[in-house]
């Protein structure tokens, strides 16, 4: 689906929710659906002074925040990065596997990693409020690259 399709969509869904999908909102997150892979808000701050040129940190993080709490994006914690959801119509369980050579980041949707994650807290009497299940390692194509060297 292109950035274009993403971006109706997202509209849709706001307009259905009740939500102000601001220009401000809808610059970032066409910049993170366009991005490859996860993101800084920094990095998307120097893309969003192209289309705003009086844009500041806290823009971003607000536009950000928006976008988190409407499932557009994912945090990735251990990279302090935003990763963009193309599943963000339903809610969904998420794990990510994180390249450390390349960066590239894999986004998971397993029930039962969910399930068993969910189980072992509720058996140690812990109520999950917040959730991020992060690996960090190398992908196919960084492996492949190290075994032919």
């Amino acid at each position: 689906m292109s950035v274009q399709q993403q971006l109706e969509r997202a509209e849709r869904l706001c307009n259905q929710r009740g939500v102000r999908f601001t220009p401000t909102r809808r610059h970032v997150f066409t910049l993170i659906a366009g991005h490859k892979g996860a993101v800084s808000a920094y990095e998307l701050l120097d893309q969003l002074k192209e289309l705003e040129p009086h844009a500041k940190p806290p823009t971003v993080y607000r536009a950000l925040d928006f976008l988190l709490a409407q499932g557009f994006v994912h945090k990735v914690e251990s990279l302090n990065a935003f990763l963009f959801c193309e599943h963000f119509a339903e809610h969904h369980p998420m794990q990510l596997l994180i390249c450390t050579q390349c960066g590239n980041v894999i986004e998971l949707h397993d029930e039962a990693i969910n399930h068993a994650f969910e189980h072992q807290a509720e058996l140690h009497g812990f109520a999950i409020t917040s959730q991020s299940i992060e690996a960090h390692g190398q992908c196919r194509h960084c492996a492949g690259e190290n075994t032919t060297s």
